[in-house]
């Protein structure tokens, strides 16, 4: 485990404020806005550390590495809105079954897996129904 430093600690809490999954670029700006001096590179290698520790979720979008926040030694599953960036953490039994049946049928032992499952939340969902007049 690494060290805590301020800037870890600031990239953490920043981290917790997001509701949805987030870009390091992201993150750093809000925090230099609220007056933080950490560089680039530093949030990068915090969100890396968070991540490889279980006290971030990760996942590539568009090319991108997002990350969010989550509690550690928790399996979970993620439904993310692709238009807001709303997430909601599932559990999913049925996800775990399937994973197993599918290793043992081709040999595999102990899989491991990441579901996500993108979509639309209901107010972008009203919003792409039912968008305003210009």
């Amino acid at each position: 485990m690494k060290r805590n430093t301020w800037q870890r600690e600031a990239v953490r809490a920043a981290l917790a404020d997001n509701d949805g999954f987030v870009s390091a670029q992201a993150l750093h700006a809000s925090l230099r806005e609220g007056g933080s001096s950490i560089g680039l590179a530093t949030v990068y290698r915090a969100l890396a550390d968070l991540a490889e520790e279980g006290e971030a979720d990760s996942l590539q979008q568009d090319g991108e590495a997002l990350y969010r926040a989550c509690t550690p030694g928790s399996h979970h599953h993620h439904l993310i809105c692709r238009g807001c960036g709303l997430t909601v953490e599932i559990e999913a039994d049925a996800v775990e079954q399937w994973a197993r049946d599918v290793a043992a049928a081709h040999g595999f032992t102990r899989p491991e897996h990441v579901v996500d499952v993108f979509g639309l939340c209901a107010a972008c969902a009203e919003l792409q129904a039912n968008p305003s007049p210009s």
